[in-house]
């Protein structure tokens, strides 16, 4: 007989109640049941997700999962193969994760010994995509189509140690052993361009280590009018579309804002788990590009495409931490013992991200485009500096005492980063600041006449600095480090090795 105060909730609901794994044996033989890879939220999620393709009628289900560079991979399952797809996953090439933004393989993928450290990659051998029934989203763009993001594994089980969504939960796992949980909110920019022309010519076709001509696109809006309404309403078809299509997804949209620079719009995301967030910025991104191509435009998060110079995109990452049982914030200041707008905890926190923000630099701005945003007076930061709700520093503390809200922001990040990766550098420099006692250096009020170091100024000289950082090694490990740097080192080598416009103007007439 039960107790009269037992919690009768399900299981999945975190009660001692009915659990959701599957009763009958056939549906226990799978990749997942095998190796225990889903809780019991998952279990519920699946049966869930299996009641609503039934009930709309879904065809084909998109198993995904996010690369080294935030893209989004995998393959379309037709409504026969979902079942068995949701049991055993799906396999894919382990090259996958061994190539630059290209497509070119930085590493010998057909050698028995591929130099990335981890045995599991020779042979361009399969990895496993373990589908996370939680994130299934049906598709408003498309009919009868549905997506699922998705974990890599080893066929043996093991985890892969370069699943980007991996990294991130093992740091958040690393803050809760603290007993602290992190919130993010992401406000993301992005550039909107009518396509031109939407056929493929031969000059758009590319190779590995050369991709093809962009596509030809012109602006939307004239620019140097930041909230202009008129420019907006002139868009209205787009906001609606977006509107209707991100809040079909169930993500946490807060608003649709025209930024400075020609054809530049900002999203805006409410506040929540980080790893919530981090998938939604996944999703958020595929869908502003394909409902903006539904309509003959091309969204791009690359920071600062040619003709951007007005004004590039960021993606401004805020972030606090609050207690993990009881949800109380940690950096609020005490009116009474502590002065100035954080507390002491979050003053360690801070100096962290400000101590290793060369090396955070490689996973907050991961191309070598992002590193042309770094100007003085551009509302982009260029050095290594906070201050209190100043929106040229590195680091904007915004809140104070008795303001649940407080919190830092990170300006520093390009729209392009994985959001994986981005969260997890703020982690792993925030938490070092704290676990050292670490003490930032005083706000400023001038951000780009202090004396505060720089930024790094390119992608290699950020990867440098990453692959020298001790605090990353030790929390990403050696081999995480030297195949993240590695893959962007080849990408960095090929842009220096190319011979760009500028230099055939300068040089080709006069010498």
């Amino acid at each position: 007989m039960r107790e009269r105060n037992a919690d009768e909730r399900r299981v999945s609901e975190n009660g001692g109640g009915v659990s959701a794994r599957p009763i009958l044996a056939a549906e226990r033989t799978g990749f997942v049941a095998r190796h225990d890879l889903w809780s019991e939220a998952q279990y519920a999620a699946a049966g869930q997700l299996r009641r609503v393709m039934d009930e709309l009628g879904i065809e084909m289900v998109r198993f995904s999962f996010v690369d080294q560079h935030g893209i989004l991979r995998g393959k379309t399952v037709t409504r026969a193969g979902v079942a068995a797809a949701l049991r055993s996953g799906l396999t894919v090439p382990s090259s996958l994760l061994l190539k630059d933004t290209s497509g070119l393989s930085v590493f010998s993928v057909f050698s028995a010994e591929t130099g990335v450290g981890v045995e599991g990659f020779s042979g361009a051998g399969d990895i496993v995509l373990v589908p996370d029934p939680t994130t299934f989203r049906v598709l408003p763009w498309t009919d009868r189509t549905a997506w699922i993001l998705c974990d890599l594994r080893f066929p043996d089980g093991a985890p892969v140690p370069f699943c980007t969504r991996t990294i991130l939960r093992t740091e958040l796992a690393a803050l809760a052993s603290r007993g602290l949980a992190m919130t993010v909110g992401a406000e993301l920019e992005f550039h909107l361009y009518k396509v031109d022309d939407e056929s493929l010519a031969p000059g758009h076709v590319g190779a590995p280590g050369r991709p093809g001509d962009a596509i030809s696109a012109s602006p939307t809006t004239r620019g140097s009018q930041l909230l202009h309404e008129e420019s907006l309403d002139a868009l209205q078809p787009f906001v609606d579309a977006l509107y209707q299509g991100l809040t079909l997804l169930d993500l946490p949209l807060r608003s649709i804002e025209l930024e400075f620079g020609p054809s530049q719009f900002e999203i805006t995301m409410e506040a929540g788990d980080a790893a919530v967030i981090a998938d939604a910025v996944v999703l958020c991104r595929m869908a502003v590009r394909r409902i903006a191509r539904g309509l003959g435009y091309h969204a791009t998060f690359m920071s600062r495409p040619q003709g951007a110079e007005g004004a590039s995109t960021g993606w401004h990452l805020h972030q606090s931490l609050s207690m993990l049982g009881t949800g109380e914030p940690v950096f609020i200041p005490d009116a009474e013992t502590e002065t100035g707008p954080l507390s002491a905890l979050a003053r360690s926190y801070l100096a962290g991200l400000l101590a290793h923000a060369p090396a955070a630099a490689a996973f907050t701005t991961p191309t070598v485009n992002g590193y042309k945003r770094y100007q003085p007076f551009s509302l982009a930061p260029d050095r290594v500096a906070w201050g209190i709700d100043n929106k040229g520093a590195m680091i904007r503390a915004v809140g104070g005492p008795g303001d649940p809200a407080t919190r830092l922001e990170n300006r520093s990040g390009e729209p392009a980063a994985n959001p994986y990766l981005y969260i997890a550098s703020q982690l792993i420099s925030g938490m070092d600041g704290m676990e050292r006692g670490l003490t930032p250096p005083p706000p400023t009020t001038d951000p780009y006449e202090t004396d505060a170091p720089p930024l790094p100024t390119s992608l290699g000289a950020a990867v440098d600095a990453l692959a020298a950082d001790d605090a990353f090694r030790q929390a990403l490990g050696q081999t995480v480090v030297d195949w993240y740097a590695a893959i962007k080192r080849a990408e960095f080598g090929r842009y220096l090795r190319h011979v760009s416009d500028w230099e055939q103007r300068e040089y080709f007439g006069i010498f």
